[in-house]
Protein backbone atom coordinates (compact mmCIF):
# COMPACT_ATOMS: atom_id res chain seq x y z
CA UNK A 1 0.00 0.00 0.00
CA UNK A 2 1.32 3.33 -1.11
CA UNK A 3 1.02 5.55 2.09
CA UNK A 4 2.80 8.16 0.66
CA UNK A 5 -0.18 10.62 0.33
CA UNK A 6 -1.01 10.29 4.50
CA UNK A 7 2.03 10.71 5.10
CA UNK A 8 2.81 14.12 3.24
CA UNK A 9 -0.43 15.65 5.08
CA UNK A 10 0.83 13.73 8.50
CA UNK A 11 3.70 15.86 8.06
CA UNK A 12 2.11 18.42 7.12
CA UNK A 13 -0.21 18.14 10.41
CA UNK A 14 3.88 17.56 12.23
CA UNK A 15 4.54 20.59 11.05
CA UNK A 16 1.81 22.76 12.21
CA UNK A 17 2.08 21.10 15.56
CA UNK A 18 5.70 22.27 16.23
CA UNK A 19 4.39 25.71 15.22
CA UNK A 20 2.54 25.39 17.73
CA UNK A 21 4.43 24.19 21.03
CA UNK A 22 7.23 27.08 19.60
CA UNK A 23 4.17 29.65 19.59
CA UNK A 24 3.18 28.50 23.08
CA UNK A 25 6.89 29.55 24.08
CA UNK A 26 5.78 33.30 23.20
CA UNK A 27 3.73 33.59 25.93
CA UNK A 28 5.31 34.85 28.72
CA UNK A 29 4.70 34.40 32.50
CA UNK A 30 3.35 38.23 33.12
CA UNK A 31 -0.07 37.48 30.94
CA UNK A 32 -1.15 34.99 33.85
CA UNK A 33 -1.25 37.66 36.39
CA UNK A 34 -3.87 39.12 34.48
CA UNK A 35 -5.73 35.69 33.56
CA UNK A 36 -4.73 33.58 36.89
CA UNK A 37 -7.30 31.18 35.80
CA UNK A 38 -6.11 30.24 32.15
CA UNK A 39 -3.04 28.70 32.97
CA UNK A 40 -3.79 25.79 34.19
CA UNK A 41 -5.97 25.16 30.73
CA UNK A 42 -2.76 27.17 28.94
CA UNK A 43 -0.37 24.29 30.57
CA UNK A 44 -2.77 21.40 29.49
CA UNK A 45 -2.47 22.69 25.79
CA UNK A 46 1.39 23.14 25.93
CA UNK A 47 0.98 19.26 27.29
CA UNK A 48 -1.31 18.20 24.93
CA UNK A 49 0.65 19.53 21.86
CA UNK A 50 3.43 17.53 22.89
CA UNK A 51 1.20 14.05 23.23
CA UNK A 52 -0.05 15.52 19.33
CA UNK A 53 3.91 15.73 18.29
CA UNK A 54 4.06 12.07 19.70
CA UNK A 55 1.04 10.52 17.96
CA UNK A 56 1.66 12.22 14.63
CA UNK A 57 5.34 11.11 14.89
CA UNK A 58 4.35 7.39 15.57
CA UNK A 59 1.87 7.24 12.17
CA UNK A 60 4.59 8.63 9.91
CA UNK A 61 7.05 6.10 10.95
CA UNK A 62 4.36 3.13 10.94
CA UNK A 63 3.86 4.37 7.61
CA UNK A 64 7.83 4.22 6.36
CA UNK A 65 8.22 7.93 6.76
CA UNK A 66 10.74 10.20 8.47
CA UNK A 67 8.66 12.62 10.77
CA UNK A 68 9.71 16.33 10.19
CA UNK A 69 10.58 18.25 13.28
CA UNK A 70 10.66 21.52 11.86
CA UNK A 71 8.27 24.45 11.96
CA UNK A 72 6.87 25.72 8.65
CA UNK A 73 8.39 29.24 7.33
CA UNK A 74 4.98 30.72 8.21
CA UNK A 75 4.65 29.90 11.78
CA UNK A 76 8.34 31.46 11.56
CA UNK A 77 7.07 34.66 10.48
CA UNK A 78 3.97 35.08 12.46
CA UNK A 79 6.23 34.41 15.27
CA UNK A 80 8.66 37.04 14.08
CA UNK A 81 5.37 39.52 13.80
CA UNK A 82 4.17 38.21 17.01
CA UNK A 83 7.72 39.75 18.73
CA UNK A 84 7.21 43.05 17.01
CA UNK A 85 3.64 43.40 17.67
CA UNK A 86 4.72 42.84 21.10
CA UNK A 87 7.22 45.29 21.74
CA UNK A 88 4.78 48.11 20.36
CA UNK A 89 2.15 46.92 22.62
CA UNK A 90 4.37 46.52 25.55
CA UNK A 91 3.37 42.57 25.82
CA UNK A 92 -0.29 42.86 26.18
CA UNK A 93 -1.92 40.35 27.55
CA UNK A 94 -5.00 40.46 25.36
CA UNK A 95 -2.63 40.39 22.43
CA UNK A 96 -0.48 37.49 23.45
CA UNK A 97 -4.01 35.32 24.19
CA UNK A 98 -5.32 36.69 21.03
CA UNK A 99 -2.14 35.20 19.27
CA UNK A 100 -2.88 32.11 20.67
CA UNK A 101 -6.45 32.25 19.57
CA UNK A 102 -5.34 33.03 15.98
CA UNK A 103 -2.94 30.14 16.41
CA UNK A 104 -5.25 27.69 17.43
CA UNK A 105 -7.88 28.62 14.61
CA UNK A 106 -5.21 28.27 12.16
CA UNK A 107 -4.63 24.39 13.49
CA UNK A 108 -8.22 23.71 13.29
CA UNK A 109 -8.33 24.76 9.36
CA UNK A 110 -5.18 22.90 8.52
CA UNK A 111 -6.72 19.70 10.84
CA UNK A 112 -10.15 20.29 8.82
CA UNK A 113 -8.31 20.54 5.53
CA UNK A 114 -6.67 17.04 5.79
CA UNK A 115 -9.93 15.31 6.90
CA UNK A 116 -11.53 16.88 3.66
CA UNK A 117 -8.39 15.95 1.51
CA UNK A 118 -9.59 11.88 1.88
CA UNK A 119 -5.73 11.01 2.13
CA UNK A 120 -5.35 9.80 5.16
CA UNK A 121 -6.04 5.97 5.77
CA UNK A 122 -9.07 5.36 8.67
CA UNK A 123 -6.26 5.07 11.65
CA UNK A 124 -4.92 8.61 10.44
CA UNK A 125 -8.28 9.99 10.27
CA UNK A 126 -9.53 8.82 13.52
CA UNK A 127 -6.17 10.41 15.46
CA UNK A 128 -6.45 13.29 13.94
CA UNK A 129 -10.31 13.83 14.34
CA UNK A 130 -9.41 13.26 18.12
CA UNK A 131 -6.72 16.06 17.61
CA UNK A 132 -9.46 18.19 15.85
CA UNK A 133 -11.56 17.94 18.91
CA UNK A 134 -8.99 19.11 20.92
CA UNK A 135 -7.85 22.08 19.02
CA UNK A 136 -11.30 23.28 19.01
CA UNK A 137 -12.05 22.82 22.45
CA UNK A 138 -8.91 24.72 23.79
CA UNK A 139 -9.75 27.78 21.22
CA UNK A 140 -13.19 27.43 22.86
CA UNK A 141 -11.29 28.70 26.15
CA UNK A 142 -9.42 31.35 24.58
CA UNK A 143 -11.94 33.01 22.03
CA UNK A 144 -13.35 35.25 23.97
CA UNK A 145 -10.63 36.89 26.06
CA UNK A 146 -12.97 39.59 27.38
CA UNK A 147 -15.53 37.14 28.98
CA UNK A 148 -12.27 35.48 30.50
CA UNK A 149 -10.84 38.77 32.82
CA UNK A 150 -10.44 38.24 35.80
Amino acid sequence: MDNSKTVSVLNDLLTITNDRIQGFSKVEDKVWEGYPHLRADYDNMVAQSATMKNELSGLITERGGEPDQTGSAAGSIHRAWIDVKNAFSGDNAEASLGNVVYGEQAAIDAYQSALDSGDLCPESSRVVLDQLHHLKASHDKFENLEDLKN
